[in-house]
């Protein structure tokens, strides 16, 4: 028999292509993961340090019209297909929930309370995505229901170290934030949304126009003549935090569960601690090595449950 009359089976083909696909898929949910991670836990101190020349709303507005008309300007270059008029509505809508709702409330808490108790109490986004999920009839399983409260428990934990005072109406503006990203997060999966990479940018330059629509109604004016720091900050903010950030967190909510793309939620605090001990030179107690362990836990058992069980959500195949 020569290697010629040797055929593969067509199911062996396709079973290989599959692991290939499964593979490519697991890593760039991993690198996306990493990403909101990692950048969004920093991205709490660029913007206090941008704070100190911008007001919330107008520095917001700057940083995501600005990020989505670069992104929106690559994609037209490369030949990516315009929204629909539905789908430029749809994301003004998710955008308005996530961006002006959740990211901007953030930002004007910040001159309330400390950037620690911010990113403690945003961790709370899981819990609403939970509470949200309901309202389409998905019931959270025990196993999500305790990758939550681990999660939870580890970044209450968190509120030992350092200091996160804060005033009641602080608190009450994150919880909205938080309440408000949730909710957009969950809702974007069940409209029809610009395909891919094109989502996050028509949202960003949607939010950017209402960002600016609500910094004219209230008044804003810069505080004064932006520093080389806080343009850096900004600069930072626009790149990273929006450009690489929100690009991974799309991809998540196209490919994962929303439970698991809001788990970064969990981890933001403990990048913000440990950046607090290696540039700020903060000491960690023993409740920070108590509280770290808890929230890995807590996002392992939330990234198990859905890599085993859930099924693809109808945008799964956005990126693909």
């Amino acid at each position: 028999m020569t290697a010629q009359n040797i055929r593969i089976p067509a199911a062996a083909v396709e079973s290989t292509a599959d692991t290939r696909l499964h593979n490519q898929k697991r890593f760039w949910v991993i690198l996306s993961l990493l990403t909101v991670y990692i950048v969004w836990g920093t991205t709490y101190l660029a913007s206090h340090i941008a704070l100190e020349s911008f007001p919330p709303y107008l520095l917001m507005g700057t940083r995501f019209i600005t990020a989505g008309t670069i992104l929106f300007a690559l994609l037209l270059a490369t030949g990516t297909k315009l929204p629909t008029r539905r789908q430029w509505r749809n994301a003004a809508i998710i955008g308005t929930f996530i961006l002006v709702g959740g990211t901007g409330s953030v930002a004007l808490a910040q001159g309330a309370i400390s950037s620690g108790l911010a990113a403690t109490l945003v961790a709370t986004v899981p819990l609403w995505t939970l509470i949200f999920n309901l309202f389409w009839k998905k019931i959270p399983s025990r196993t999500d229901w305790i990758g939550v409260g681990l999660g939870i428990s580890g970044v209450a934990l968190l509120t030992q170290e350092g200091n996160l005072q804060a005033n009641p109406l602080g608190v009450l503006i994150i919880l909205f934030a938080a309440a408000n990203w949730a909710f957009g997060s969950v809702l974007s999966s069940h409209l029809d949304m610009p395909k891919g990479i094109m989502m996050n940018a028509a949202q960003m330059m949607c939010a950017g126009v209402v960002f600016f629509i609500v910094s004219a109604l209230r008044g804003e004016a810069m505080l004064h003549t932006p520093t080389s720091s806080t343009l850096l900050a900004l600069t930072y903010l626009i790149t990273f935090g929006s450009l690489a950030a929100m690009s991974a967190y799309v991809y998540l909510l196209n490919n994962v569960s929303a439970l698991l793309a809001t788990s970064y939620t969990f981890v933001n605090p403990a990048i913000a601690l440990m950046l607090g001990s290696v540039l700020a030179g903060e000491k960690l107690t023993g409740s920070a090595f108590v509280a770290l362990p808890l929230i890995l836990l807590g996002v392992g058992f939330v990234a198990y449950r859905r890599s085993s069980a859930a099924k693809p959500t109808p945008q799964a195949n956005h990126y693909n």
